[in-house]
């Protein structure tokens, strides 16, 4: 029931808005400013990318660290996001003019912090360590961590395989000391609502021909899908780090 804002400051390779089924929108200017797209009727899910202000899908973003860091303070000023419970924040890989921005224009606010998402393999925690010396070295707080493509759960039987290993990101969260949040395994079916074109067809890998259900938007699609019920356990536990951080 929580409003929430999705701002996708991943310049160079924009992807929201595609695996939302808003790519398409057209972005209008009120008085207030940009309007970001709602991806339901109810206007509780929103969000806003510079894909909505390229000309095609296959358009590349060929900017140096200022022209990058205008756009983000553009986004951060100027969208008229409404009352928000909430503002995600989706930023690329590493440490870079993105992550900088963000942060030093977000100061005055005083944002909640970061959710550090990894996978399981050795070489991934290793970067990550580099990013959680970032959240260090700027003072931003970390909420905690999840361990995405945490295995694959078969479609047909359900039983989910550790194809990237597992517990590499738990075990990274526990000798750092922060919160792990929980696993995410890959899930066919929410890889093929995320890809397909019409996001209220409910998706089934087991017979991909046969007759979909329908749905009012992508926000009840997706909670069709089993990882809906894995992602509700990581956000309840996210929810629960930020209330005691305001009860601190």
């Amino acid at each position: 029931g929580h409003r929430v804002g999705v701002l996708d400051i991943d310049l160079c390779g924009p992807s929201i808005p595609r695996m939302l089924g808003v790519e398409n929108y057209q972005i209008h200017q009120a008085s207030s400013g940009w309007v970001p797209a709602y991806v339901d009727s109810d206007k509780r899910l929103s969000c806003m990318s510079i894909a909505f202000l390229l000309p095609s899908r296959d358009s590349s973003v060929v900017w140096r660290g200022p022209k990058k860091n205008a756009m983000i303070k553009l986004f951060l000023s100027d969208v008229y996001w409404g009352e928000l419970d909430y503002l995600l924040i989706d930023t690329p890989p590493g440490t870079s003019d993105e992550h900088l921005a963000v942060v030093e224009y977000l100061q005055e606010w005083n944002p909640d912090g970061a959710v550090i998402i990894t996978t399981p393999q050795a070489v991934a925690l290793a970067d990550v360590k580099k990013e959680i010396n970032f959240c260090e070295k700027v003072g931003l707080p970390i909420l905690g961590l999840v361990e995405n493509m945490s295995g694959f759960v078969c479609p047909h039987c359900a039983e989910c395989t550790n194809v990237f290993s597992t517990g590499g990101g738990e075990g990274l969260a526990k000798h750092l000391d922060i919160p792990f949040l929980g696993r995410s395994p890959i899930d066919p079916n929410l890889v093929m609502l995320l890809e397909q074109e019409d996001k209220t067809l409910v998706p089934n890998v087991n017979d991909p021909e046969a007759e979909k259900e329908k749905t009012t938007s992508i926000v009840e699609t997706y909670q069709r899908c089993e990882l809906s019920n894995m992602f509700s356990g990581i956000a309840k536990h996210l929810t629960e780090t930020l209330n005691v951080k305001e009860a601190a």
